[in-house]
């Protein structure tokens, strides 16, 4: 387990503060901040970040990127949260579906679509949840039937993310239905502009809106099925645990603590100085848990295990502290940009122990992990 970055790493870090506190990125962000329950456009940001090669620098450089480790798109992911960046865009499209394309992608897939994912100019979401199928996976009804040399996919996905903003969605559909809850399932690249994809805004309190996607008879083409047919589980589940690493939740609450330290300020911070204290050393310790994931998956090690145990801890802290710092001041507080954030976490929070599989499910598989004596299974 790593305690501390190396030189090349510290020094990586600088160079990307420097280029966040450019004159051009600290113009774009007030546009690109929700504020009033008003979801803005972040993508004039996200360009300006991908011209500034900071979107995919783990990435080989013929797609974009700057060949860097992984460990490198870590450290730009946590300071693009410090200086204010919305992330849901970066995990979503670079993070999660593009990190899916380096692994699971032919080369010509990964040529036709990552190098302008690279440059911000095309975004991409998640298509798994189903009204119906919740976290488990297994019970999604979407199918993908066969139409000449290619498919048609007709079914329901919802809770996704900035997908009126998104032009790809990772979508995953039964190829063969009825070979059973975890076979016969395929995995495809969906362009959310095509015929047939309705997207509607789900009501709800988050400043960020979920949606639903509809999808009716869309045509895709064979060169959009990601893998091999019938065979999306297996890369369901490395996807997921790749996904898992628990960094974004982490920035989550490390965000909202020092928001919460800023409401503070001027009060009488010594009742609440042994639960900052509490609150300091487990976001260290969490801080630990997602780079002993995040250094495994740079070492070509995908440790479903360690993913669940970062995501479990990670999400249940962002979580808690939300819940804490929403109490500060009570009803009677001055409204604040400070406690606007704050206000805003506690509305995000809840979800956070549900999405990329919820805490029940994370204690699963780690209790499954383990015999009755505590030994891990193999």
């Amino acid at each position: 387990m790593r305690f501390g970055f190396t030189q090349d790493q510290e020094q990586f870090r600088t160079e990307v503060r420097r280029a966040l506190r450019s004159a051009d990125v600290r113009a774009a962000l007030p546009a690109a901040t929700p504020a009033g329950g008003v979801e803005h456009d972040q993508r004039p940001l996200y360009r300006l970040l991908g011209e500034l090669g900071l979107l995919a620098v783990h990435w080989p450089i013929a797609y974009g990127g700057e060949g860097r480790p992984l460990t490198d798109a870590a450290i730009v992911a946590e300071e693009l949260v410090r200086a204010g960046v919305p992330d849901t865009l970066h995990v979503n499209t670079i993070q999660i579906v593009g990190q899916f394309l380096l692994m699971a992608g032919t080369a010509a897939q990964q040529q036709r679509h990552l190098p302008a994912l690279a440059r911000g100019e095309r975004f991409a979401s998640v298509l798994y949840t189903e009204p119906d199928a919740g976290s488990d996976l297994g019970a999604l009804r979407t199918v993908a039937a066969p139409d000449g040399d290619g498919y048609r996919i007709t079914g329901t996905k919802v809770y996704s993310l900035k997908t009126r903003f998104v032009d790809l969605g990772l979508c995953a559909a039964r190829t063969s239905p009825g070979t059973g809850k975890y076979q016969g399932i395929s995995l495809f690249l969906v362009d959310l502009r095509a015929p047939g994809v309705t997207v509607t805004a789900i009501p709800g309190i988050n400043d960020e809106q979920f949606h639903r996607v509809d999808l009716d008879a869309v045509p895709v083409s064979a060169d959009d099925l990601i893998g091999p047919r019938d065979q999306g589980w297996p890369l369901l589940n490395e996807a997921l645990a790749v996904e898992r690493t628990g960094l974004d939740y982490h920035l989550k609450a490390e965000r909202w603590l020092q928001t919460a330290l800023e409401v503070l300020t001027g009060q009488e911070p010594d009742s609440h100085l042994e639960r900052i204290g509490r609150w300091e050393g487990s976001l260290a310790a969490d801080h630990a848990l997602c780079w002993e994931v995040l250094t495994g998956l740079a070492a070509g090690r995908v440790d479903p295990v360690a993913a669940a145990v970062a995501k479990y801890h990670s999400s249940e802290l962002a979580q808690a502290v939300a819940n804490w710092a929403a109490d500060l001041s009570g009803p009677a507080r001055t409204p604040s940009p400070a406690t606007a954030i704050l206000d805003s976490a506690y509305r995000e929070a809840p979800g956070l122990t549900l999405s990329a599989g919820t805490s029940e499910v994370m204690l699963q598989i780690v209790t499954t992990a383990f015999d009755s004596f505590g030994q891990e299974k193999r």
